[in-house]
Order: structure tokens, then sequence, then C-alpha cells
């Protein structure tokens, strides 16, 4: 698959990278949408939608719920009711309402870093108390410190899980949930589950949240097509609520917001995807794969002081880049300057991300090829 030309579109990824790196002569593989085509059943699906010349206030009809429910019987064989589907403008927008619907201010949220910065910004900006269960690195691979949660957890009233997981591409095991979810039924802790990524999985395979039966009453899941298909852009997501009361509160503080509306283009984007999107899921994938296998062995190949984990799910790749033995500052102006490469700071994740870096493979081979070039070149003449 080619990378599109995204000149003239007003992509955060190209237009925003000149204010976030400060200079506007850099690749930018930052942002985490793709330079990859949308499904073509989606393009259609917008042309028809586009023609109709009126673009009013729209309703989620029921095709929009089916869409949702057959896409998790198939991909996650776990069935769900159109009446626990609540739609949502996107998934930061729905952690803070849950935030707001689940726990007061003062009150214990525990997250995992390193982690995605919304999660830990939400957590401070409505007042709660962080409690990080920090991650443990060892062997290239992430794991969890369940001591640590365990203790955590008794004085938490909510838990946000990223799974899988941003920035480091874990996917949870089935007996890594399990405990978490013990851990937390024990303690009356709520866990709401960003699971955005979860389409794109590679060797291992995604567990829903709520397919756990005994914590699908103790649990908020949040979703969207958005990742998966190149769409982010259209802002429509949704949360996956079975219990009623829980439900409840996250719709009155989601109208609290006035973020109600649907969105016509993003709504048509859904359906069309959930529909008919599957097979160019397992097309893209196999691209998005061989971006990371080729990444990891230039990297080896090369003898570059720098390690990829390499990742079990998302468009995201993780880089220890320690061994070049640079302070954060001096990294981050390193890649911008040095390898003219536009990544997201290992450090914006999180104090634990501090020596690494992410890049986004959700491109050509091609421009792999640039970025690993590029890379090579600047640790040569560092040397």
């Amino acid at each position: 698959m080619e990378a599109v030309d995204r000149e003239g579109t007003y992509a955060v990824k190209l237009d925003g990278a000149a204010r976030k790196f400060g200079t506007d002569d850099l690749l930018p593989l930052w942002v985490a949408d793709m330079d990859i085509a949308a499904p073509l059943c989606v393009q259609e699906a917008l042309q028809r939608r586009a023609s109709h010349p009126i673009y009013g206030y729209t309703v989620y009809p029921e095709r929009y719920f089916d869409a949702v429910r057959g896409w998790y019987i198939k991909r996650y064989g776990w069935e769900i009711e159109s009446e626990w589907i609540v739609p949502a403008h996107g998934v930061v927008p729905s952690l803070n309402f849950a935030i707001n619907a689940y726990s007061q201010e003062g009150e214990g949220i525990i997250v995992q870093t390193p982690l995605y910065p919304p999660f830990s910004d939400s957590v401070r900006r409505q007042g709660r108390k962080l409690l990080n269960n920090r991650l443990i690195y060892q062997n290239g691979s992430y794991q969890i410190d369940f001591d640590d949660f365990a203790t955590k957890a008794g004085e938490a009233k909510m838990f946000l899980l990223c799974s899988p997981h941003n920035p480091t591409g874990r996917v949870w095991n089935k007996e890594e949930l399990e405990k978490l979810i013990d851990i937390c039924l024990e303690n009356g802790v709520i866990i709401v589950s960003d699971e955005i990524h979860a389409d794109i999985v590679y060797k291992k395979m995604h567990y829903a949240l709520g397919s756990f039966e005994k914590v699908r009453q103790h649990s908020v899941v949040l979703n969207a097509p958005s990742k998966t298909f190149n769409i982010a852009g259209l802002n429509t997501s949704y949360a996956v609520i079975p219990n009623r009361e829980l439900r409840d509160a996250y719709v009155q503080e989601q109208e609290k917001s006035g973020i109600t509306n649907g969105n016509p283009f993003g709504i048509e984007a859904l359906m069309a995807a959930y529909e008919g999107g599957e097979t160019w899921l397992e097309e893209v994938k196999n691209v998005l794969w061989g971006n990371v296998l080729f990444v990891k062995a230039f990297i080896e190949t090369h003898h570059l002081p720098l390690k990829v984990m390499e990742p079990e799910a998302t468009f995201l790749v993780w880089i220890d880049c320690r061994g070049l033995g640079l302070s954060a500052e001096k990294l981050a102006e390193f890649f911008i300057r040095e390898v003219k490469l536009g990544l997201n700071e290992g450090v914006s994740f999180g104090e634990e991300g501090e020596g690494f870096m992410r890049l986004n493979i959700g491109t050509s081979i091609e421009v792999i090829r640039e970025a690993m070039l590029r890379l090579l070149h600047a640790c040569e003449e560092m040397k």
C-alpha cells in the first residue's frame, strides 16, 4: 500500500509539525493516524452521503448499533446489547465523562505508565488523585507489577486500563486481565477500558474487558473505528456500558458537556467500516507488520544503539534509545536536528518513558525505509 499525499488536507501530523518541533523540514511520524487510504467501502459511503446537499442534525439509526454489535461478536466473541452502546464524540472526552461520573474530587484513579498522556492529564485536570502503577520494563517487554497494583487498588475508586497498551504495544493476556479484574472487584474499583487499538493486533488475541462476565456490571469499554480504519478526524466513538446505573451516570455527564449530536459522516463511516472493512483491515495489518519487521531488522542489522520493542498491537513502535547516552532533552533535539524525524518523545508518556521514542509505522515501506536511513546516517555522524 502506498502512502497517500496529505498536503493541503490540514493534517495535524503535517501542519502541526512546525509548531510541535520548531521546524517544518522533518519527516513526521508522530500523530497516531495513518497515511493509508481508508477502505473503499468507507470512501464510497461518505461520497454517497456528501452527494445529498443537506448536512443537518442526524440521529443514530438502528443500523449503527447493529454494526457495532456485529463487529464485536465477529471479532471478539462478545454479544452485546444495543442499549449498552452509548454513541460518543471521542475516547478522550469519554474518559473525562467517566471520571466525573464514577469518582469525586480527591479520590484515587489508577493508571499504568508509560501511558498515552491524556489518561494522566484527565485525572489531574478533574482534580482526582493519580495512582501510578508503573509498568516494569525487563527483557525488552513490559509487565504489570501486581503487588503494587493491589496496594494502589486499596485506595482507588477507578482504574483506567489501556488495552492494548499505548505506547508499549502490549496485548494483555487472559491471565493478566483476570488478575487485574479480581483485584478491582475485591476492592470495589470500577474499570474503564480504552480499547481503541484492539482491532490492530498481530499474533496474540485481544480480550474485550466486557467479555469477562464477572466484571461486566463493574466496567465500561471505550472504543471507536478511528484507529482501525484511519477515520479519526470524523470524531465518532462509543462506550459499551452493560450496567444501567453506570450507563445512566455516564450519559448524564456526557449530556452536561453538550457534546451529544451525531456527526452524519462519522455515522456513515462507522457503519460502512464495520460492515465491509474487514478484508481491508487484514491487508493493512500485513503491511503494518511488515513495517515493524523492517524497522527491527534494520536497527539490528546496522548495529544501531537502539532496541525495538516489537509491538503486539497498534501501528506504534516503542524504541529504547538509552544506548545513545542522551538526556531526554538532548534525545529530542537529536531526532529533530540530526535525524530529521518528528517522533513522540518517550518522556511525554511519563517519566518511565525517558530515553524512549515512539515511531508511527502507519505508512508505506518507502517512507519507513527513508526514516531508517536518516536514523542510520545520524547515528554514524554521532560516532
